[in-house]
C-alpha cells in the first residue's frame, strides 16, 4: 500500500498540471456553441435539400454573397450548421478558414487558428500544439489519470470514515487539501473514469479490445476505411447541387454534415450524413464520390456496420457531452472542472506544501 501511495503521488505531481490543463479546456470546449458569439449563430438548422444543394454550389466553386462576393478560394472541406450552431464552417488551406450563413453569407474570416480562440483551445485540448506527438501525450496522460482513479479510490478506503463532502477545502493547509483530494475524488470517480477511458480509447484505438473484445480494433479500422480508388484529379466543373441532391436521394432521412475534399492520393470526395440515432456528432455515413466526375462510387450505412463498431462511436460523444443535452453537459463539466481542480492542487501540495520538517532537538537533562 506505501508503493501505491507514493506511485499515485509521484506521478501526479509530475502529471497533474497537464490533466488540469485537459480537464480545463475539455470543459470550455463542451460549451463552445454557446460562447462562440457570432451574427446567425443562434439561426435554426436549415436541412432542405435544394437549400444545401445551392448554397454547397456556391460555396465549392468559391463564390460567397455579400460585401465579398467574387471570385474565392475552393475550401477544403465544408462543417454545415448544426442543431445548436447555425453557421457552416469552411476550412481552406494553411488554417485559415470562415463562418458563413446557410445561405452562403459571410459572417467571419481567419488566415489562422490563433485569430479564433475555439480553434486553438481545440488545437491545445486534442494534440497539445504538436500534432500527433501531442496527441501521443495526452493519450498517455489520460492513461495515468485512469491509475489515479483506481489507485485514488484504493487509498481511501482506509480513510472511509473520515469522509466529509466539500467543493473546497478546509484550509489551505496540506493535510486539509490532502483530504478534500481524497473525498472529492472519490465522489467524481465515475465521471473521471468516463472521462479518461473514452478519450484514451479515442487516442489509442488498440485499447478499444479492453471494452469492446478482442479483434474489435482490426475491425473498426476495417469497417470505418475509405473503399479503396484510383487516384484521381479533381475536376473544376464538378456539379456539387447534384452530389448533395443524389446523396440525399439515398440517405433521405439523414442529415448533411460535412463535405471534405480527396486528402493524399485518395481520388475521393467524401460527404458525411448524420442518420437516425446516430449520437456521432458528423455521423458514420458517408457517401464517396469521385473527383473527376462526381458519381456516387461507395455508401455506407452506419446503421448496417456491426455492434462493435457502434458501441466505437460512442465514445467521442459521450466524451464531449454531444449527447444528453445541457444535462448531460453540465455532469461532464463537472467532471473537467473536477479534474484540473485535484490536478492543481495535487502539483502544489506535491511541490510547493510540502511540510517544513524541524530539527528534533535532544531532551534537556535536568540536574539531580
Amino acid at each position: 500500500m506505501k508503493l501505491l501511495d507514493s506511485l499515485h503521488r509521484w506521478t501526479g505531481g509530475l502529471i497533474g498540471l497537464l490533466l488540469a490543463l485537459l480537464g480545463l479546456t475539455g470543459t470550455i470546449l463542451i460549451h463552445r456553441d454557446a460562447w462562440v458569439m457570432l451574427p446567425h449563430a443562434g439561426d435554426v438548422q436549415v436541412q432542405d435539400t435544394a437549400v444545401l444543394a445551392v448554397t454547397t454550389q456556391r460555396l465549392m466553386q468559391g463564390l460567397m454573397q455579400g460585401p465579398m462576393q467574387g471570385d474565392g478560394p475552393q475550401p477544403r472541406a465544408i462543417t454545415y450548421a448544426g442543431a445548436d450552431f447555425g453557421l457552416d464552417r469552411l476550412a481552406f488551406a494553411d488554417g485559415a478558414g470562415a463562418y458563413v450563413t446557410q445561405t452562403g453569407d459571410p459572417v467571419a474570416r481567419w488566415d489562422s487558428q490563433w485569430q479564433r480562440p475555439e480553434l486553438w483551445l481545440s488545437d491545445l485540448h486534442q494534440h497539445l500544439f504538436a500534432g500527433d506527438a501531442g496527441e501521443t501525450v495526452i493519450g498517455i496522460a489520460g492513461l495515468c489519470g485512469l491509475f489515479f482513479v483506481v489507485s485514488g479510490s484504493v487509498l481511501w478506503w482506509r480513510t472511509r470514515r473520515t469522509f466529509e463532502w466539500r467543493l473546497w477545502p478546509a484550509r489551505m493547509t496540506r493535510p486539509a487539501i490532502l483530504r478534500h483530494h481524497r473525498d472529492l475524488g472519490i465522489v467524481v470517480a465515475p465521471l473521471l473514469a468516463l472521462s479518461l477511458v473514452t478519450g484514451a480509447v479515442l487516442v489509442f484505438r488498440p485499447l478499444s479490445a479492453v471494452l469492446l473484445g478482442p479483434g474489435a480494433p482490426q475491425e473498426i479500422d476495417r469497417k470505418l476505411a475509405a473503399p479503396k480508388a484510383q487516384a484521381r484529379a479533381l475536376s473544376p466543373d464538378l456539379d456539387w447541387a447534384e452530389m448533395i441532391i443524389a446523396a440525399r436521394a439515398r440517405f433521405p432521412d439523414a442529415e448533411v454534415r460535412s463535405l471534405s475534399l480527396p486528402r493524399g492520393q485518395s481520388g475521393l470526395i467524401t460527404l458525411r450524413m448524420r442518420g437516425p440515432g446516430e449520437w456521432l456528432p458528423n455521423g458514420r455515413t458517408t457517401v464517396w464520390f469521385a473527383a473527376d466526375s462526381g458519381r456516387i462510387v461507395a455508401t455506407r450505412d452506419a446503421a448496417d456496420l456491426p455492434a462493435r463498431v457502434r458501441g466505437y462511436n460512442l465514445l467521442y460523444p459521450l466524451h464531449a457531452a454531444k449527447v444528453g443535452g445541457l444535462a448531460f453537459r453540465l455532469v461532464m463539466s463537472l467532471s473537467g472542472l473536477a479534474l484540473s481542480l485535484l490536478g492543481t492542487l495535487a502539483v502544489w501540495t506535491f511541490w510547493f506544501r510540502r511540510p517544513v520538517r524541524r530539527p528534533v532537538r535532544p531532551p534537556v537533562r535536568r540536574g539531580s
